[in-house]
């Protein structure tokens, strides 16, 4: 992987840190095609049972590269071309779906300034670990652009329609209490804490009943997007398949014997 995202995998843990510090994590070209092979690394690899996703220095990532982003716009100026925000397609909206659609649990550990695509990418993990100094924000209408990162999905699902358009449409700084306050942090603590605390949270679904994971994240995207009725049918299928998993048998022997289970990932 290249140095603008290092990739780690220990105790069926993936720690994929965004690498860029002197830039506040901004994405490049390079650091938008590393983060996007290194989640699909993780995604397929069968030793990985969970993810965390975090960053070096002050920032969590502050979203496009737009020193980078001028370049190249002025490139396609010259040549008439369209190229630069083909960006959308090709990496992304892959990143967003590889976090959003891998089978196992994504931690993010927000430990800074999380902006435009950062915090789409904060947003699109299953749990979100915030140090108090972090702040977010949405920054796309800042510099006339539209949501991408999947943040005109992601967002008003956990904040409402009406509080989502208003941070579209009016970009402010949102401080990590507020984030904790509308639901958009889901543990804030110390920033001095950060990454012990949200590599004890992502261990820790690493160590859990991975299969139920990945039921529980199919079931919510299913619902989201569903009526009850199907939901209900939905949920009826994924808990037969967990029902069928070894984990379960050994969660239950677990229970009788008075014993923490120890997981298999099958």
């Amino acid at each position: 992987m290249a140095d603008t995202v290092l990739y780690e995998v220990h105790d069926g843990l993936a720690t994929i840190t965004i690498n860029r510090p002197e830039a506040m994590n901004a994405m490049n070209v390079e650091a938008k095609e590393a983060l996007r092979d290194s989640l699909r690394a993780a995604a397929d690899d069968t030793a990985v049972r969970a993810v965390l996703l975090t960053a070096t220095g002050k920032a969590f990532c502050v979203g496009q590269d737009l020193k980078e982003h001028v370049t190249l716009l002025m490139s396609d100026k010259q040549s008439g071309t369209r190229h630069t925000m083909s960006t959308v397609r090709e990496h992304y909206n892959p990143i967003v779906r590889a976090l959003t659609e891998m089978p196992k649990p994504v931690v993010a550990g927000v430990n800074g300034v999380a902006a435009g695509a950062g915090f789409g990418f904060a947003l699109a993990a299953d749990y979100r670990v915030v140090a108090d100094s972090a702040k977010f924000t949405t920054a796309f209408a800042g510099v006339a652009l539209t949501a991408d990162s999947g943040v005109s999905w992601t967002l008003p699902r956990l904040i409402g329609a009406s509080r989502a358009a208003d941070l579209l449409l009016f970009p402010r700084s949102i401080s990590a209490q507020e984030a904790y306050d509308l639901g958009i942090a889901n543990r804030l603590v110390p920033a001095d804490q950060l990454a012990a605390e949200a590599a004890s949270v992502a261990q820790a679904l690493a160590e859990g009943p991975t299969l139920a994971y990945a039921a529980i994240k199919e079931s919510l995207a299913f619902g989201a997007s569903h009526s009850l009725a199907e939901t209900l049918e939905k949920e009826d299928e994924v808990q037969s398949r967990a029902g069928a998993s070894e984990d379960h048998g050994i969660a239950v022997q677990a229970f009788l014997n008075k014993e923490k289970p120890k997981y298999l990932g099958r």
